[in-house]
C-alpha cells in the first residue's frame, strides 16, 4: 500500500501584511469533488474578500491552482509550491486576501501567499498514511523511560499506558520498522522485554515534522 503525508485535520491561520489581510484555510480532501465543495463554502463565505486564491493536490488525481485575479504567477502557484514542496497530498489550500489599499508587488504576493498557506499547514499539522503495526508491550518499571525513549527514537509512537504490577505500553510502528525495533528491544533490555503483535492496520497517524 503506498505511503504519503496528508494534513491531520482542517485548519485556519490568519496574518496582516502591509495592511492586506490573509486567511489561510487547509481542507483534507480525498477526492476532487470534495475540494471543490470547500471551495465553493470559501467562496461563499468571504464572497466581499478581494481574492480566493487556492491550489489542491489529490492522491491518484488532479493538481489544479488559480490566482483568482492576483498577477499570474503570484498567488496560486506559490500556494502550490508550499504543499509539494512539503510533499502533501489530499489537500486543498485557500488563501482568501482582503486588499489593505498598499501595493505589495510581484515578490511581495509570493512571499505573501507562500507564507499565509505555510502558516495554514502548520496549524493543520501533518500525519503519514501507511502500514502501521500495533504492539503490547509489558515492561518493568525500571525499564519504562529506556523503552518508551527507544520507541520515539526508532519511528514509533505510544498511544496508551497502563500501570500496574508492570508497565503496560501500547504503541504502533511503521511496519516496515518493526523488525528492527523488536531486535533493538532484545538488545536494550537483555531479552527481559518482548512485545506482542496486536495486527496491523493502514491508517494516518500524525507526525513529528520538526
Amino acid at each position: 500500500m503506498d505511503e504519503y503525508l496528508i494534513p491531520t485535520q482542517n485548519a485556519e491561520a490568519e496574518m496582516i501584511e502591509k495592511k492586506s489581510r490573509f486567511i489561510g484555510h487547509i481542507f483534507l480532501t480525498e477526492t476532487e469533488e470534495e475540494a471543490l465543495f470547500w471551495l465553493k463554502e470559501m467562496r461563499d463565505t468571504y464572497w466581499d474578500a478581494t481574492h480566493n486564491v487556492y491550489a489542491y493536490i489529490i492522491k491518484d488525481g488532479p493538481t489544479r491552482f488559480s490566482d483568482d485575479g492576483e498577477p499570474g504567477g503570484t498567488a496560486g502557484m506559490p500556494v502550490l509550491d508550499v504543499l509539494q514542496r512539503e510533499g502533501i497530498y489530499n489537500v486543498l489550500c485557500v488563501v482568501t486576501r482582503y486588499f489593505g489599499g498598499t501595493l505589495l508587488g510581484t515578490g511581495g504576493l509570493v512571499r505573501a501567499y507562500s507564507k499565509s498557506a505555510k502558516l495554514a499547514l502548520e496549524a493543520a499539522g501533518v500525519s503519514r498514511k501507511q502500514v502501521w503495526e500495533r504492539l503490547e508491550i509489558p515492561c518493568p518499571y525500571n525499564l519504562f523511560e529506556q523503552v518508551k525513549n527507544e520507541i520515539g527514537a526508532m519511528n514509533g509512537m505510544v498511544t496508551d499506558t497502563e500501570f500496574g504490577a508492570d508497565v503496560l505500553i501500547r504503541a504502533i510502528f511503521p511496519a516496515a520498522d518493526t523488525a528492527a525495533f523488536l531486535k533493538r528491544l532484545t538488545d536494550l533490555t537483555s531479552a527481559r522485554v518482548s512485545a506482542l503483535s496486536l495486527g496491523q492496520e493502514y491508517r494516518a497517524f500524525p507526525v513529528n515534522r520538526t
